[in-house]
């Protein structure tokens, strides 16, 4: 699979002011002045096409990665070879995090749709955070923020069933693309079936399953990757756990 590339044809300048989802990502409560600063670090934003890697395991921190359009998973390869995916982000989250510990990245970050990101030097950004505490408290938080996806995802894998599973995944796809403006009710998958399988861990066939189930309980739709919810606080409530005997 193709790397990504900085392709001259594809640099653009950088202006967090002017940000999309300025609210959701680093420069998020920064004076206009301190956004300047934090300007300078982002010399250019590129593209990445579908399938290329913004970096994989091994490579070493140079930057922080904001995502500003499209989408990315991120994955690790077990010893015999096998892809379990660990992450997708979308706009105005960070990638790029799981090397600051040692200095390398611990996981492959490949593009699910030609995507744009904005690189922060990880040193340069470091020194701008001892003298603006208000982006020293921004970078704190979206580290918390990781800290608590990875428990959320150790409760779903321990305490929830399989389409509990499904069901959480795609709310939580819903409340996270609502906060980007988008539709909390319609929207599109970026990734296979295989890659939610693999998020989730559950098979293919149990992943087919579990959107036929939703399906039958009125709770969602999904034909290819277009979902359509039909009944929020019913999906709410079954990853809360509640009526399962009422919808079996």
């Amino acid at each position: 699979m193709p790397d990504a590339r900085v392709n001259p044809n594809h640099h653009l300048k950088a202006a967090c002011a002017n940000c999309s989802v300025l609210e959701l990502c680093l420069p998020f409560g920064l004076t206009g002045q301190e956004i300047e600063r934090l300007d300078t670090l982002i010399v250019q934003r590129f593209k990445v096409r579908k399938g290329a890697a913004l970096y994989r395991a091994g490579d070493p921190l140079r930057s922080l990665y904001a995502v500003r359009i499209g989408s990315f998973k991120t994955s690790v390869l077990s010893l015999d070879g096998r892809e379990q995916v660990t992450g997708f982000q979308m706009p105005g989250e960070m990638l790029g995090l799981d090397a600051i510990s040692t200095d390398r990245h611990t996981c492959n970050a490949l593009a699910l749709e030609d995507s744009e990101v904005c690189p922060i030097h990880f040193s340069h950004l470091e020194k701008l955070a001892l003298e603006l505490p208000s982006l020293q408290h921004n970078l704190n938080r979206i580290l918390s923020r990781e800290i608590v996806r990875d428990h959320d995802m150790l409760m779903m894998l321990g305490n929830m069933n399989s389409d509990e599973r499904l069901a959480a995944f795609l709310l939580n796809l819903s409340q996270r693309l609502n906060q980007r403006g988008y539709s909390s009710r319609d929207f599109i998958l970026k990734m296979r079936r295989e890659e939610i399988g693999s998020y989730l861990g559950l098979r293919l066939e149990t992943i087919c399953r579990g959107i036929a189930h939703l399906r039958d309980w009125g709770l969602v739709e999904i034909s290819g990757r277009e979902v359509r919810v039909l009944n929020m606080e019913g999906l709410k409530q079954l990853v809360a756990g509640c009526h399962r005997s009422a919808l079996r």
